[in-house]
């Protein structure tokens, strides 16, 4: 049997997305690029989606939209360096007709490493917003309530 990419896990509506900092992560210090971090919020976001039941590639295939994100405000607390394990923990924070809000954090053990606050909004094909569908927008208040249970 062939693996496959690990899509992370859900616990208590926190998407958890385990990530590895490679050489190709770093710069000359062997600190993290910060457009990296960026990229691992992005795998987990993905991958979040798939958990949740939305084909990405499927709905862009079929012209049916896509999603992208629309904000992105990061703070960026501590540096992650070559070699260390992360985790990327994702929260829904608020559900909107077109868009959906999540928290994400980048840890390393219990120690917070970025936060950024991400606003993916879902476009038709030719890049309107148009209104997320109802068992996506029903998928994510379902989590958004499960994760702020946990606060």
């Amino acid at each position: 049997m062939l693996p496959t990419p690990a899509s992370g896990s859900f616990d208590a509506g926190v998407h958890r997305f385990a990530v590895r900092v490679y050489f190709e992560d770093t710069d000359l210090t062997g600190v993290v690029y910060h457009a990296n971090y960026l990229r691992y919020m992005e795998r987990a976001r993905s991958d979040m989606l798939l958990l949740v039941g939305i084909d990405q590639a499927g709905q862009l295939a079929a012209g049916e939209g896509y999603w992208t994100v629309a904000d992105i405000a990061i703070a960026y607390k501590r540096p992650a360096r070559m070699g260390e394990d992360l985790i990327v923990e994702s929260r829904v924070t608020r559900v909107r007709a077109a868009a959906t809000v999540m928290s994400q954090a980048i840890v390393r053990g219990t120690e917070t490493l970025t936060e950024a606050v991400v606003t993916a909004a879902w476009l038709d094909r030719h890049g309107r917003p148009q209104r997320q569908l109802a068992a996506w927008a029903t998928a994510f208040e379902a989590l958004r309530r499960q994760a702020s249970s946990e606060i």
